[in-house]
């Protein structure tokens, strides 16, 4: 119960700083630019990428074609030459300012994070700093491991890569301590 009670803290805390990170920080907001013309991008999207949603990066080779030279040689030039985007894509859109659906799936997906993050924490050796250092490390793992790969492979902006670390860092290290205090409040309790 006192894991279930901490994950439930950590992940109402996180949702609270996710809020405060996007919305009086703009933390969420670091790296995107604006078109420079909407509607022509638009309209090249659905021209050039048709009805299936999908993730796409431009230029692009088929993976079938990966092993004739001809094709990696073109691709290579095209790249060097072209513009590059990685474009997450839906052909029919929605209406982003109706936010419940997304607020509700955000709570979950904290609260579901701090409740992994909790079990660990409940598992380590008891004392508040090392388990706020488990929140941290928790913290930094999850964005080394899908942060700097995206960065890497998919050329996402550095600086909206990094303001993802401090996002990411700076909510688990207050949930973490929230977590961290009712878990060894809960073993004082149980110790009495």
């Amino acid at each position: 119960m006192r894991v279930l009670v901490a994950g439930l803290i950590g992940g109402i805390l996180m949702f609270v700083w996710g809020v405060a990170a996007h919305m009086a920080l703009g933390l969420g907001e670091v790296g995107l630019r604006l078109p420079t013309n909407e509607n022509v991008a638009l309209s090249g999207l659905q021209q050039g990428l048709g009805e299936q949603a999908g993730v796409y990066m431009l230029p692009s080779l088929d993976p079938k074609k990966m092993g004739d030279a001809a094709e990696v040689r073109t691709y290579s030039i095209k790249a060097v030459r072209s513009p590059y985007a990685f474009v997450v894509y839906q052909p029919q859109g929605t209406d982003m300012m109706q936010m419940g659906p997304q607020i509700g799936r955000q709570w979950a997906s904290d609260t579901l994070s701090a409740l992994a993050l909790a079990f660990v924490m409940g598992l380590a050796v008891v004392g508040f700093r090392r388990r706020l250092a488990i929140a941290a490390a928790a913290a930094v793992f999850a964005w080394l491991s899908t942060m700097l790969p995206y960065w890497n492979w998919y050329r996402f902006p550095l600086d909206f890569t990094l303001a993802a670390l401090v996002e990411q860092l700076v909510g688990w290290l207050i949930a973490g301590a929230a977590m961290a205090w009712w878990l060894g409040r809960s073993e004082r309790k149980l110790a009495s």
